[in-house]
């Protein structure tokens, strides 16, 4: 979220890349592309700006609170601590980004006020379906990556990961969107399934649980993988980034319509609303392995 999650601001790995790692691919834009190959093109290819949402700064900053929560020793994780966060959080947010300095200014229906007094109530939410006080997470905001096929780094953000004593993992993803609706839903699965194979691939470990936390609903999602599944999907991903380079190579990516289009900040690009893309163009910006996975926003309910 992720809205995008907070960035965690880590230093570029140590470790060398293969020389054969031409290309990068995070599970938001891998699901750009299955979502709408032109979205895609959109945000990877044209990187075209997008105004952050209500919604979407919204579950950036309940995710800064969740993360700075566990900084705090585990007896002061309270409801009351988390509320206390989010007005300093929202602070600091602003500072680093001050586009969002103006996000209600054309919006009469939601103010800083009442904006603040929802991410709180997301909290309450968060504290409903989990117990923070009795959670050591190993890894917070943790950027992970991983080399397959030999050329191809998979790389994304963790919202949190928990380790048992025996050394099971458990990936724990927010989500700050409504409950689990189909389409979203698979997307979710999607960008948890693309973070336990970069953990089974680096770590030898498949992760034991894929948890799901819809705040808003206080609703929790689990999903067990295996290796079987794990090579199945690594096959996935390293054939839609073949479809990806196809397409970037015939400067062919087209629209492919959905709900998700109503959450789309390109609408008046695109041809299935009457627009026009911009000249494809003629110098493509080069791979970059290291590239943040979380440059762009996230579809509302997907990558908060």
């Amino acid at each position: 979220m992720t809205a995008d999650p907070v960035i965690a601001q880590q230093a570029p790995t140590s470790t060398p890349l293969p020389q054969t790692v031409r290309a990068s691919l995070s599970p938001s834009r891998a699901a750009d592309f299955k979502t709408c190959p032109l979205l895609y093109r959109f945000r990877s290819i044209d990187r075209l700006p997008e105004r952050p949402t209500v919604e979407q700064a919204r579950g950036t900053l309940v995710h800064a609170v969740l993360e700075r929560l566990f900084d705090l020793p585990a007896a002061g994780r309270t409801p009351q601590a988390a509320g206390d966060l989010v007005a300093p959080q929202w602070d600091r947010l602003v500072t680093e980004q001050p586009e969002l300095a103006g996000l209600f200014a054309d919006d009469g229906t939601v103010d800083a006020v009442e904006f603040l007094r929802s991410a709180a109530a997301l909290l309450e939410g968060y504290f409903a379906v989990e117990d923070p006080r009795r959670l050591e997470p190993a890894e917070r905001e943790s950027l992970i990556s991983a080399v397959i096929d030999e050329e191809l780094l998979i790389r994304g953000y963790l919202d949190r990961l928990d380790v048992a004593p025996d050394g099971a993992l458990r990936v724990v993803d927010y989500k700050t969107g409504g409950a689990p609706r189909e389409a979203f839903e698979a997307r979710a699965l999607f960008q948890l399934k693309f973070y336990a194979l970069v953990l089974w691939r680096t770590r030898g470990v498949v992760p034991r649980v894929l948890r799901l936390l819809y705040l808003r609903d206080t609703e929790v999602c689990d999903y067990t993988p295996d290796a079987e599944e794990l090579v199945r999907f690594e096959r996935t991903v390293v054939a839609l980034w073949r479809a990806i380079e196809q397409a970037t190579a015939a400067q062919d990516f087209r629209p492919r319509p959905s709900r998700l289009c109503d959450w789309c900040s390109h609408q008046a690009l695109c041809p299935s609303y009457g627009g026009t893309p911009p000249p494809f163009p003629e110098h493509l910006p080069g791979a970059d392995p290291l590239r943040d996975a979380r440059t762009r926003p996230a579809t509302p309910g997907a990558d908060e």
